[in-house]
């Protein structure tokens, strides 16, 4: 299985982006792990948010591929706790798909289009974060899954 990360528009901070090339080095010996960036829109401030969300939509579907698994990261998602989330990872590996698709949406969230595709929204948490932060987070939290199957020291319960 494959896990790609979709996010709408580029990192930032050079913090974060070395945080997550960190992760993203050490997944590569559990997992196959993509991140995908979609660029941020143009010209918005003509655009209400729900065209925003529309064009966006468009950009995450034309990603989706017949097969895959998407899964929402969003506010109204499921919880879990690290060791339940490295239990739903592990039952998406054994489960035969090929691709695990999880979405970062953009600062409105997501069309319509997008939340019928999904198969499941997923939350970090009751709090919000930025975007750009949630991605680190979510590279990490993946990881830290792979090592929680592995019975590797990393989480400590």
């Amino acid at each position: 299985m494959k896990i790609q990360l979709v996010m709408i528009g580029k990192t930032d901070d050079s913090y974060l982006i070395e945080g997550i090339a960190k992760y993203q080095q050490r997944l590569k010996h559990y997992i196959s792990i993509e991140l995908k960036i979609i660029p941020d829109l143009k010209k918005t401030k003509k655009l209400s948010e729900e065209q925003q969300k529309k064009l966006e939509g468009a950009q995450i579907l034309d990603n989706h591929k017949a097969g895959d698994i998407m899964i929402l990261l969003d506010e109204n998602g499921k919880e879990f706790s690290s060791v339940n989330f490295s239990k739903f990872i592990e039952s998406k590996m054994i489960s035969g798909i090929k691709r695990l698709v999880f979405v970062i949406g953009g600062p409105y969230g997501f069309s319509d289009e997008v939340y019928s595709k999904a198969s499941s929204k997923l939350s970090l948490s009751k709090m919000t974060f930025s975007h750009q932060m949630v991605r680190l987070f979510f590279v990490e939290q993946i990881y830290r899954a792979m090592t929680i199957l592995k019975n590797e020291p990393y989480h400590h319960q």
